[in-house]
């Protein structure tokens, strides 16, 4: 398809003054559609290239390290989705601890299924409440430290048991929550009566991890590596550790964008590391799980070429796009499975590479008191709505109820996104509603998508949220 069939850019601009559907606006539609199914994107559109071109000031640095670091502060402050643990009191509450095991772990209202399409028995639902052990929960304690050592699942029931809301479909486990990277730091306030797992509170989210995934040491220990002066930032979408035999736990040890890795500057350059010479890669820090459970620290290898950078990348147009292109094609991963992320991870693991702070789902980063941003409510109508979609600038965020997208550009005044979905609908010329699974993290305008049947994704907007500062007299036009 030409990128500029006039057929889907007469249907834009229709929708843009509000005055047709674009329905009603294609009576060609169907010749405006790739094979692929994916409207108004052709391969040019799948270039990081195409879109960091059509900037006009691509390298210009949106928010300097000493206003990021004001925001995330602030997020960390006045965000109630967030623990600040630096902050949190040496002894908790029954009532707290309680309050955060009852944030996710609830018993299911609704019927369940397997991963092999077997509706889950009541009684195994027991068993998993049984093992919240909340009345095992002390009045008052001290909270543990550790720091999680590979990539690990956090779950809403301590247990690794996939759950579905239908029969054979298997991609959405309804206990996933999220996932922690290595080298993150934990508070642990609870273990599950099987002794398997342990409920932490992170900075973003508090559930349940495998007792495995978690080193336990001091607080001073854990702030420490937090600290460490000298560091690689993982600029890829993922990187490995060197393969290690010595070191089996930390051997090709999966790295996602935006960790933070401890650098040992003052290490011999002759000196091998876990038998092999390190002048070809890096030398970092990684926590490792001595068989009692406890902490250590060791040297690892990362090799030079590897997608890090010394620090985290300048917070420009630029790289925002080129962050998000890393990504394009992964697989969806709800709640961070299959080792990959889903919308609300995508989007601020994009932002993470730049050292920007965000909560993790979506409906705590559509309100987060400390983000810049737009809230649209009922009465807000459709020609305001599109006013402010057409205004928007790369890497602004758009939030619909359950999900995100992240704006890459306009072509003829329509936003383009790149976002992490499970799928896309929209009309068809005959008025039908067409619907595309596609499972990655993938680029589609924005004007033609519906929320169902009756309304768009713009007729359903919640919040904008842009990382910029306020704006000045001055407002740059939409290229």
């Amino acid at each position: 398809m030409n990128r500029t069939s006039k057929p889907l850019l007469i249907c834009f601009s229709l929708i843009l003054l509000g005055s047709v559907s674009c329905a009603n606006a294609l009576e060609t539609r169907t010749s405006t559609i790739p094979a692929h199914g994916v409207i108004g994107v052709d391969e040019a559109q799948l270039s990081v290239g195409f879109w960091v071109k059509r900037l006009p000031d691509a390298d210009h640095v949106i928010l300097d390290p000493t206003a990021i670091a004001a925001q995330n502060a602030e997020v960390l402050h006045k965000d109630r989705s967030m623990h600040d643990l630096a902050t949190l009191p040496e002894q908790v509450t029954r009532t707290r601890v309680l309050a955060w095991i009852d944030g996710v772990s609830s018993r299911p209202t609704r019927e369940l299924f397997d991963i092999d399409g077997k509706p889950v028995a009541k009684a195994a639902l027991d068993a998993l409440m049984r093992n919240l052990d909340r009345d095992a929960v002390p009045e008052l304690q001290a909270p543990r430290h550790g720091l999680i050592v590979h990539r690990a699942a956090m779950r809403s029931m301590p247990t690794a048991l996939r759950v579905f809301s239908e029969a054979g479909n298997t991609d959405i486990d309804r206990f996933q929550e999220s996932a922690l990277f290595p080298g993150t730091p934990v508070l642990i306030v609870h273990r599950s009566r099987d002794k398997e797992w342990l409920f932490v509170v992170s900075a973003r989210y508090a559930a349940w991890v495998e007792a495995t995934a978690i080193a336990e040491g001091s607080a001073a220990e854990i702030a420490s590596y937090a600290a460490h002066a000298a560091y690689r930032i993982v600029t890829g979408a993922t990187v490995q550790t060197v393969f290690s035999r010595e070191q089996p736990a930390l051997s090709k040890l999966q790295l996602d964008m935006g960790v933070r890795l401890p650098l040992l500057e003052d290490w011999p350059p002759d000196k091998l590391v876990n038998g092999q010479h390190p002048y070809t890669s890096h030398v970092i820090e990684l926590p490792l799980r001595k068989a009692d459970g406890h902490l250590e620290l060791v040297p690892a290898l990362l090799q030079k070429n590897a997608d890090t950078g010394s620090d985290y990348l300048p917070l420009t147009e630029a790289n925002i796009i080129k962050q998000a292109f890393k990504f394009l094609g992964e697989r969806y991963g709800w709640g961070h499975a299959y080792d990959a992320r889903d919308c609300s991870g995508f989007v601020s693991e994009v932002y993470r590479s730049m050292g920007v702070l965000m909560p993790r789902n979506t409906r705590d980063q559509s309100v987060s008191p400390a983000l810049r941003k737009r809230l649209f409510s009922k009465a807000d109508d459709r020609a305001t709505r599109l006013a402010a979609a057409r205004a928007m600038l790369p890497g602004d965020l758009i939030y619909i109820p359950g999900h995100v997208m992240m704006v890459i550009g306009h072509m003829d005044g329509a936003p383009y996104v790149i976002h992490d979905t499970t799928g896309l609908s929209y009309h068809l010329a005959d008025g039908s509603l067409r619907r595309i699974t596609l499972n990655e993290v993938s680029v589609s305008p924005l004007l033609p998508l519906q929320f169902n049947d009756t309304e768009t994704y713009v007729d359903r907007m919640t919040s904008i949220v842009t990382m910029r500062p306020a704006p000045t007299k001055d407002v740059r036009p939409v290229p």
